[in-house]
C-alpha cells in the first residue's frame, strides 16, 4: 500500500472552538459527521485517501462558510504499519490546529469474503481499516485527546456482535475486534478520554458500482426487515457521534442507529 500522506489547506487558527478529525470524512456518513460537527462550532480535520477531490471541495464549503475552520490530511491508513509514518501522521493532525478533542474512527472497507476464497489481503485490508488503525491511532492520539478531556467516537456495525453477515466472516470479526477496543479502550482511557461506539444498521447503501454494491433483492430484503421500513440518513448517524462527544458522564456505550433492525435481526444474509 502507498503509504504518502500529505497536509492541505492547513492554516492555524487562534479560537477557542473544539477540534475534530474523522477518518474517511470526504464522502458519505463520515461528510455527514464532518459537516454536522462543523455547525456546531467545530474545527474539522477532514481525513480521505483516495477521495481527495471531494474532500477540498468539503472543505472549500465549509471555509467559505467560516475561514480557517477545515484542513484535509491525505493519507492511507497503512501509516500505522511504520512508527515513524505514524508519528509523522500524528504530527499532520496536531499541526492542523494546535490541538485535538474529538477522534472518530469512520474510515472502513467492507465487502465479502466467502469461505474458501478467504485470502490474506482481504484480512489485512479489512483488519487494517476496521481494527488495526483505529486502536493504533487512538493510542497514538491519546496523549493529545487526553489534554483537552476529549473523546474517541468509532463507527461499528449491529452485526458485530452476535449476528453475523452470512459470507463477510473477515468483516465481521474486524469489526468484532473494533467493538472490544471501544470498551477496552473506554477503561484504559479513563477517566481522561471517553471512548464509545455508533453502531449503524442499514443508514446508507454502498454505492452501486463499488465492490460493496448490494443486488436490488438484497435491497428490498434489507429494507423489510427495518422496522421503521426506510433506510436510514447518515445525517442520523452524525447525530449521535455529536451526542456522545459532548456526553461527558458516558464512556463504554454503543448507541445503535438502526431503526429497529437489530430487534428482529437474526443473522445470516445481508
Amino acid at each position: 500500500m502507498n503509504q504518502e500522506f500529505s497536509l492541505s489547506q492547513s492554516k492555524y487558527s487562534n479560537t477557542s472552538a473544539p477540534v475534530m478529525v474523522v477518518t474517511g470524512g470526504a464522502k458519505r456518513i463520515g461528510a455527514a459527521i464532518v459537516r454536522a460537527a462543523h455547525e456546531q462550532g467545530y474545527r474539522v480535520i477532514i481525513h480521505c485517501h483516495h477521495s481527495e477531490q471531494e474532500a477540498n471541495v468539503l472543505a472549500d464549503a465549509l471555509n467559505n462558510s467560516r475561514p480557517d475552520s477545515a484542513v484535509v490530511i491525505i493519507s492511507d491508513l497503512a501509516v500505522v504499519n511504520n512508527s515513524q509514518t505514524l508519528q509523522r501522521f500524528t504530527r499532520n493532525i496536531m499541526q492542523a490546529f494546535g490541538q485535538l478533542d474529538v477522534l472518530v474512527h469512520n474510515a472502513s472497507r467492507f465487502y465479502p469474503s466467502p469461505l474458501g476464497n478467504i485470502n490474506h489481503a482481504q484480512w489485512d485490508e479489512l483488519f487494517l481499516t476496521n481494527a488495526k488503525a483505529p486502536l493504533l491511532l487512538s493510542q497514538a492520539l491519546y496523549p493529545y485527546l487526553r489534554a483537552q478531556q476529549g473523546c474517541i467516537i468509532s463507527l461499528l456495525d449491529i452485526h458485530a456482535h452476535n449476528k453475523p453477515f452470512k459470507n463477510y466472516a473477515v468483516y465481521n470479526m474486524a469489526k468484532a475486534a473494533h467493538r472490544m477496543m471501544v470498551q477496552s479502550l473506554a477503561l484504559d482511557m479513563a477517566p481522561d478520554v471517553r471512548v464509545n461506539g455508533v453502531a449503524p444498521g442499514v443508514n446508507i447503501l454502498p454505492e452501486a458500482d463499488s465492490d460493496q454494491a448490494l443486488h436490488p433483492q438484497q435491497q428490498k430484503s434489507i429494507i423489510d426487515s427495518i422496522p421503521m421500513q426506510r433506510i436510514g440518513k447518515p445525517e442520523e448517524i452524525a447525530h449521535s457521534v455529536l451526542y456522545l462527544a459532548r456526553a461527558s458522564y458516558v464512556t463504554g456505550e454503543i448507541i445503535a442507529v438502526d431503526g429497529g433492525r437489530s430487534l428482529t435481526l437474526a443473522g445470516g444474509h445481508v
